[in-house]
């Protein structure tokens, strides 16, 4: 399969698709919102990864190329715009595995393996490239799973267990090394959704069940392990941010959903408000529309690498400026 690395191609790709093929995005965008090209991934070109920053690095790795599960896991030096190999995710190579941070150490567990769903996880210490076994996931095998970190503790829920898409949450104790379900998300089912965090709070979203993509939206407050629901993701006749496969971040106190699939690969951005409680559509990904990418976020610069479009695995790389004005030259 050939990279998609030059931007030109990329760009050309992305518009023969929405035309001819209707697998790209054609989504309207705004004219605010500019997105930079960054470093192409030195590995292979793969979608479905997990990943978690830490500091100014970012970490991802396992994931699948179109013919392969992976077990490579790669840090993305944030200031210096690199790539550098780590040590190998030891467990079974997986797809739609999950990660999230804890106190300057990853962690990464479920997933795919091609023929199961698992549930085994694991602590990676990026001081010395070492990864740790820990207590299998508590609500099972899963995967498409959502997962993230706060006060302390770790979170996953969601996903499909190979029977059921799943709607429960379960928080991580690194301490004790233990999982404990919780109570009170009053959302539905769903595989493949997203979240994000601003000022202490999480925010998640979209996904979809049963062939249907979901519209509820929430915040979840970690410090006490309570629920609230927000305006729902189709409340204004404009908004467009139903989807699934998407991925998300924060810069400077707003949230970013971006791409994913909606019958198709797309490459739309919006931007919330958390004062508001309101969206609004900037400039759409500059790149081949995707599902399945990667993000990461430092809370003030935010990055969408890899994913797919149909069978074209990519590997490329895109910083968003929110507050710049579209330049289509840079």
């Amino acid at each position: 399969m050939k990279r998609m690395t030059n931007n030109r191609i990329v760009l050309t790709l992305t518009a023969f698709c929405a035309l001819a093929l209707g697998s790209c995005s054609s989504d309207d965008s705004g004219d605010r919102g500019n997105w930079k090209q960054r470093s192409v991934f030195d590995g292979v070109p793969r979608s479905n990864v997990a990943a978690f920053t830490i500091g100014s690095y970012g970490y991802m790795g396992t994931g699948y190329d179109g013919d392969d599960y992976l077990t490579d896991f790669w840090q993305y030096d944030i200031e210096n715009d690199y790539w550098v190999q780590k040590a190998d995710f030891p467990g079974t190579a997986r797809s739609s595995a999950k990660g999230f941070e804890l106190d300057g150490l990853g962690y990464v567990g479920t997933g795919y393996d091609g023929d199961f769903e698992l549930a085994d996880f694991w602590e990676y210490n990026p001081d010395s490239n070492v990864w740790t076994q820990k207590a299998d996931f508590g609500g099972g095998v899963r995967r498409a799973a959502t997962a993230f970190s706060g006060s302390g503790y770790g979170y996953l829920g969601t996903g499909y267990d190979g029977d059921n898409d799943k709607k429960d949450f379960w928080k991580y104790d690194p301490a004790t090394d233990s999982w404990e379900e919780l109570v009170g998300f009053g959302g539905d089912k769903r595989r493949d959704a997203t979240a994000f965090e601003l000022n202490g709070l999480i925010y998640f979203g979209t996904g979809v069940s049963n062939g249907l993509y979901l519209t509820d939206f929430w915040s979840f407050d970690t410090s006490a392990d309570t629920w609230t629901r927000l305006t729902d993701l189709d409340e204004e006749d404009d908004y467009a941010i139903t989807r699934s496969n998407a991925v998300s971040f924060s810069i400077d106190g707003l949230g970013y959903i971006v791409a994913g699939y909606s019958g198709g690969a797309i490459a739309s951005t919006w931007e919330y408000d958390p004062l508001s409680d309101e969206w609004e559509n900037i400039t759409a990904l500059e790149a081949t529309a995707r599902q399945d990418a990667v993000s990461f976020t430092t809370g003030t610069r935010g990055f969408v690498a890899l994913g797919r479009s149909g069978s074209l695995y990519l590997d490329d790389a895109y910083e968003l400026f929110p507050q710049e004005e579209y330049d289509d030259e840079d």
